[in-house]
């Protein structure tokens, strides 16, 4: 799915230069061997005669052609000097950090494939790649841009050594995971890389997507990509539930989560849910010793895009009190078709200090970007 550019003028009592914190660019590579320079000979070889096998049985390619023509990019994406959207990153500043004034960004690469790898060790390799790739090509040029640390979760141990390695380097903000896996992401044997990137530091981001070879719904395969789309809430909504039930959060209470992509509104009506059975069913997880809502309001932060408009914009900013103005965080989704331009995303008059604190002020207390 595609979208053509509108043209539109911006109100007049919006700034043009917002100095904002972006938190989900997405780079990409302009050919398919630039991480081989990241990559050991063996791996080289691997991918250039083998190459990468994810868990969607019976086809590499993605479930629905929704990334057809122009592979899920905006249209005027495309860098003059060639490669894909998001492959330049002197077209990226002028597309987005210089247009906007962007004072930081947050890089969610969906490339290497590390942790939908059924090849777990090849994975490991290009989630190492993958971020070496990141460090050197993207923020050591511009120091505005910060990387997502690229994991393998069915290899905690390499997981944690990797994100050991990357601790206290500036050019990595957190951790990355896609919140659909082989298991729900609660299970006991992921909790060591949830520790490893709390006691370093690092928030663990949970951006939509990821293969886990089960279908997408609880039904199977839905017929079309419309259905598809919104299955990424109720993976969001399986996920929290997971981390919140299976005690997680008891167990590491430093751990601080992004849910990036996935919306936000459903949040307010599943907590309630969580509480009202956990009043009921407690005595089945004795571990969860408070209720949900208070996990979740201490844990959870979440990005805007894409953000629900509702026909009464008071609506959306009740979801922004009951969420917390402190845990919600701006993002474009740049430079793909959906993207979000600042100028015209939140359809509602934010007073100054939430703007504030939703554009710029949340992201660089969560990420210490000064």
């Amino acid at each position: 799915m595609t979208s053509m550019v509108v043209e539109r003028a911006p109100e007049a009592s919006i700034e043009t230069k917002l100095g904002f914190v972006d938190c989900d660019i997405h780079p990409y590579m302009k050919a398919p061997g630039e991480l081989d320079p990241f990559l050991s000979a063996r791996w080289r070889e691997h991918r250039r005669t083998i190459g990468s096998r994810g868990r969607q049985g019976l086809a590499y390619t993605a479930a629905y052609p929704r990334m057809s023509p122009a592979n899920g990019m905006r249209l005027d994406g495309w860098p003059p000097g060639g490669g894909v959207p998001g492959s330049d990153l002197a077209f990226m500043r002028e597309q987005l950090l210089d247009q906007f004034g962007v004072t930081g960004g947050i890089m969610l690469p969906l490339l290497g494939r590390a942790s939908d790898e059924r090849n777990v060790e090849f994975g490991v390799a290009m989630a190492r790649a993958v971020n070496d790739w990141m460090a050197h090509c993207w923020s050591d040029p511009e120091p505005r841009l910060r990387g997502s640390i690229q994991v393998t979760a069915e290899d905690p141990a390499a997981a944690i050594a990797e994100i050991e390695h990357r601790a206290g380097d500036r050019r990595f903000a957190q951790v990355q995971l896609p919140p659909r896996g082989l298991e729900p992401l609660g299970r006991r044997r992921y909790w060591p890389i949830f520790e490893a990137a709390a006691a370093n530091g690092f928030p663990v981001a949970l951006h939509l997507g990821g293969s886990s070879g089960h279908a997408s719904t609880g039904s199977g395969w839905p017929s079309f990509y419309h259905e598809e789309h919104p299955s990424y809430v109720q993976s969001m909504e399986a996920l929290v539930t997971s981390l919140v039930i299976e005690g997680v959060f008891e167990h590491v209470p430093t751990l601080k989560v992004v849910l990036v992509e996935g919306g936000f509104a459903w949040l307010p009506a599943l907590t309630w849910r969580l509480d009202k059975h956990w009043e009921r069913l407690r005595a089945e997880v004795p571990h969860v010793k408070r209720p949900p809502s208070e996990y979740i309001h201490e844990h959870i932060w979440v990005t805007t895009q894409p953000i629900e408009e509702p026909e009464r914009p008071q609506d959306l900013m009740h979801t922004f009190e009951w969420i917390g103005w402190d845990q919600v965080m701006f993002s474009t989704d740049y430079p793909h078709w959906d993207q979000d331009d600042p100028r015209f995303a939140i359809k509602v008059n934010l007073p100054a200090d939430k703007k504030r604190m939703l554009f710029r002020d949340n992201a660089r207390a969560l990420y210490g970007f000064a």
